[in-house]
């Protein structure tokens, strides 16, 4: 892994591979590990970069707050210590947020944009709600709240079926401090809506989508793209579509690069 210094925190990424350049972007208590098994694939005849964001994996905290904004400076500072200027980004659930921000500030720099198990749309008062009830909860017991906020991101047959994997994903969550998901709550809460971009970004785009996602209700998600050209995804499970649906989203994303 490398390394470099964003206002002070140390910041973890990796940089893989030659060509055309995809920046794979982590979900809320994930780190770039989740990206684990799709890397050597992609990175055949890509140049592919993950990174920690703020507050998770091996990245430090800025403070209190990790607003959308701020994450996409961050990587367009990975992306300018590169010397990369056109990327294919791929973000999961807060990665796709993040991928947003950075799609709005440096528009220039986009060549497509996948929103994986994601959403364009801002927080309602009821998620907000909901994310100063996680804040509350996660003070209170931080690793019972990490391990059932894991467990609900599954469908729940897969709750069952992938008790493995699962596990996996719980003790790479374990290792997210409690200010980084302060920090992340508190920068989602926040977002912006962004749906304009679905609308009227020139570039390629995609929705990936489960039908029994619990974070992100399936329908209220599929109007963000009435009227646009995104193509969009559904994948059968929840909301890991990297674990829940692994080889299906693989010919996915390589066939969408490959055209984009």
């Amino acid at each position: 892994m490398k390394q470099l210094l964003f206002k002070n925190a140390i910041i973890n990424f990796n940089d893989v591979g030659k060509g055309t350049a995809i920046v794979l972007l982590h979900g809320y208590l994930e780190n770039s590990s989740m990206w684990d098994y799709f890397v050597p694939e992609f990175s055949k005849k890509n140049r592919v970069i993950t990174i920690d964001l703020l507050g998770h994996g091996a990245s430090g905290c800025l403070g209190y707050v990790h607003s959308m904004e701020e994450q996409a400076n961050m990587v367009a500072e990975v992306l300018t210590q590169l010397k990369i200027k056109k990327v294919n980004l791929i973000g999961h659930s807060m990665g796709g947020y993040v991928a947003l921000a950075f799609a709005e500030i440096y528009a220039d720099h986009v060549k497509s944009l996948v929103l994986m198990n994601s959403t364009s749309l801002g927080d309602n008062a009821e998620k907000r709600q909901n994310r100063d009830r996680a804040i509350q909860a996660v003070k209170k017991n931080y690793v019972i709240f990490v391990k059932i906020s894991i467990a609900n991101l599954f469908s729940e047959e897969n709750q069952i079926l992938l008790i493995n994997e699962i596990e996996i994903v719980k003790n790479e969550a374990l290792k997210t401090p409690l200010q980084g998901i302060i920090a992340a709550q508190e920068g989602m809460k926040i977002r912006k809506d962004r749906k304009e971009l679905l609308h009227f970004a020139p570039y390629p785009k995609m929705l990936i989508l489960g039908k029994k996602d619990k974070v992100l209700n399936y329908e209220d998600n599929i109007d963000q793209i009435e009227k646009t050209n995104v193509q969009l995804v559904t994948f059968p499970d929840g909301h890991m579509s990297h674990i829940e649906n692994r080889e299906a989203l693989l010919s996915v994303l390589i066939d969408f690069i490959k055209k984009a």
